[in-house]
């Protein structure tokens, strides 16, 4: 844990205090951060609090005393109820303003962990307490170099999937065979196993009217057959099967012939041209040194999009950030679902995937940026046409 790096941090934000506190490990980021590992017992409350001057300080219950074993800075004990307020009291005696894991009005879900009771607990010490959302993006969602590595190696091995399973799809078409999305979704993630990555669900293989549902995943049973005339979507993340790797996630479409209709090229070629909106609005400010937030880069997207007549079947944000987990902590690309005006900082990434979802088909064309001092880029293939599966 970098402590004098956030103390800094906090003087640059006028703020007195990060507060930490966690309860049955509600918080995972506190752990993260504090770099305390997830295997604690912790079935009471325990609270930190990294001032922004001075020796940091904690309070915990008697019964697990050693909850924060190893973190620098004196440990209060309490066991009942009004010890336990009172503890609170003298740990932030002299604080105005602290940071918790907190978004007003929840506006940032991925941060907003702190429990309504809570809040009014440590509001009721006379301590305002604000949003810790911009702290997080500095000291949990940065990337190292050797997780960049690993993102840059996870992504040239889905890309190689991702193109195996266009493929399957042409030679099932070829010989006469029945292919169905969930067989895709299956020869991917066998696919990913063989490749030495790893992920939590999916990938999405929609057909037709099943491409318009962003999160539709095909099943055994109900699962569309694939055929020629059809139009497919592959949405597909993974990572390396390595301690601290970071996702890669990607989103392809095609069309089963040599000659797409007319009506499923132009959406393709809208979501496309407001994509490379959005790209090359997050590459002139970082190039430029400008300050970008994540509103800003869907208001690209989405502003292009609408200018083409599609914009009310853009029904979600144009990208969220990536991590450990695939939905990550950092900046999303978002004035749609929430206002996310925190700063698109460097060592993070992000994905950019605008959609537009008809009734009878949808596309979707998503790529990750990596932003690194002075320069920002798409860390993989970027899809330029619509796949001819044939």
């Amino acid at each position: 844990m970098q402590i004098e790096e956030i103390q800094k941090a906090l003087r640059e934000e006028k703020l007195d205090g990060w507060l930490f506190f966690d309860h049955h490990h509600r918080d995972p980021l506190a752990y993260r951060i504090l770099n305390l590992g997830s295997g604690r017992i912790a079935t009471r409350r325990w609270y930190y609090l990294i001032p922004a001057q001075g020796e940091p300080k904690g309070l915990v219950h008697a019964i697990e005393s050693g909850v924060l074993a190893g973190l620098p800075g004196e440990m209060e004990v309490y066991s009942s109820w009004a010890a336990q307020t009172d503890g609170l009291s003298a740990l932030l005696k002299g604080c105005r303003r602290v940071a918790m894991q907190y978004s007003p009005n929840c506006a940032i879900p991925y941060v907003s962990l702190i429990d309504g009771g809570t809040l009014e607990l440590v509001r009721g010490t006379g301590v305002e307490v604000v949003s810790s959302a911009n702290l997080i993006q500095l000291f949990e969602s940065r990337w190292t170099a050797e997780q960049l590595e690993m993102h840059l190696e996870a992504g040239r091995r889905v890309d190689r999937v991702r193109a195996e399973a266009f493929q399957k799809i042409a030679a099932a078409l070829n010989a006469g065979e029945t292919i169905t999305e969930w067989q895709v979704n299956r020869f991917v993630r066998e696919g990913f196993e063989k490749a030495g990555l790893v992920t939590d669900h999916g990938p999405i293989v929609g057909v037709n009217a099943h491409m318009s549902d962003p999160h539709y995943e095909p099943q055994a049973e109900g699962s569309f057959p694939i055929r020629r005339k059809d139009a497919v979507l592959i949405d597909l993340w993974a990572k390396l099967d390595k301690p601290g790797a970071v996702f890669y996630d990607i989103t392809w479409t095609g069309y089963c012939g040599s000659d797409p209709p007319a009506a499923l090229q132009n959406v393709f070629e809208v979501v496309r041209g407001g994509r490379d909106r959005a790209i090359e609005r997050v590459k002139h400010a970082i190039s430029h040194n400008q300050v970008i937030h994540g509103f800003e880069v869907d208001d690209a997207a989405r502003g292009y999009i609408d200018q083409q007549g599609f914009g009310q079947y853009f029904v979600h944000r144009t990208g969220h950030s990536i991590g450990e987990e695939v939905h990550g902590t950092s900046a999303n690309m978002d004035n749609l679902e929430t206002h996310d005006d925190r700063r698109i900082i460097a060592g993070t990434c992000f994905s950019i995937e605008p959609g537009v979802y008809l009734p009878e088909f949808g596309i979707r064309s998503e790529v990750n940026m990596y932003v690194g001092p002075g320069e920002a880029r798409v860390t993989g293939e970027i899809q330029q046409q619509l796949v001819r599966i044939e």
